[in-house]
């Protein structure tokens, strides 16, 4: 198969575990582009975080983002699909326990209630970070995702089976690490974004080549011609892909070092 696009996530995937990009990696992939490969992001992250990211790779592509509730090309959005208004306000309202942080994408803001010690680690030079709100004293509701943020998976996996029972087929509740719960609307993806995506660059399905390590990169994986899974991936996006192929860890250039064997 001769692949025509690449597409990857970035924490846990293209990025190592410090959340940054190995020389290595930046010039394999601007090797890659100037074969005349497109090479797409695609993230959990708000687009403009991811946007610096996608500066530092010198990539020119569309940008899928915030698990793709979001899709921009250049400045422009192209795509958007929020929540709905209540739910919205139900879930933030809800109960879910002590050391859970709460948390919304909406418009070009994160908002969350508490100060998060486990998260300032991913603080990078894009400067995007959360600012602190009263969720009851919003003014609107709308959000491109929620999402919940804690040390301990097992209380996630609680308020996960508690919305799924509340929401029933009205969510799409995914984690993209064991410490955060991610919740988009009904249909949105980064597969079903990247759908979207190739149509606007006649490139089909299995011309992809995509790598991931979450449950929120599951149907992107599933859906490109040849999906990678990430060697320090989820050990539950490992069982639900037997059959797709285990490359090195982040830590370990394994995005770049295929794209090598593949393309170089």
């Amino acid at each position: 198969m001769e692949y025509k696009a690449v597409i990857s996530d970035l924490d846990g995937t293209l990025l190592n575990k410090e959340h940054k990009i190995s020389d290595y990696t930046k010039e394999t992939s601007r090797k890659i582009v100037e074969k005349g490969i497109k090479f797409f992001i695609a993230t959990g992250r708000h687009h403009m975080d991811a946007g610096y990211i996608k500066k530092e790779l010198a990539l020119d592509t569309t940008l899928i983002s915030a698990n793709g509730s979001r899709v921009h090309e250049a400045e422009e959005e192209i795509f958007a699909c929020d929540l709905k208004d209540e739910i919205v306000k139900e879930i933030l309202m809800m109960d879910v326990g002590e050391g859970i942080y709460k948390n919304i994408y909406q418009g070009n803001k994160w908002f969350t209630e508490r100060e998060m010690e486990w998260v300032k680690e991913f603080r990078n030079n894009s400067g995007f970070f959360y600012e602190l709100v009263d969720f009851k004293g919003l003014k609107a509701y709308d959000a491109a995702k929620i999402f919940f943020i804690c040390e301990e998976h097992e209380k996630l996996v609680m308020v996960k089976e508690k919305i799924e029972e509340k929401f029933k087929g009205e969510l799409n509740i995914a984690f993209s690490l064991p410490q955060c719960l991610e919740i988009m609307a009904k249909g949105v993806s980064k597969g079903d974004a990247l759908k979207k995506v190739l149509k606007e660059y006649h490139i089909h399905l299995e011309e992809v080549v995509a790598f991931g390590d979450g449950l929120n990169d599951l149907e992107m994986l599933t859906v490109a011609g040849k999906g990678l899974v990430m060697g320090n991936a989820h050990g539950k996006l490992k069982e639900a892909l037997p059959d797709h192929e285990i490359i090195n860890t982040n830590d370990e250039d394994g995005v770049a070092k295929y794209l090598e064997k593949i393309f170089l």
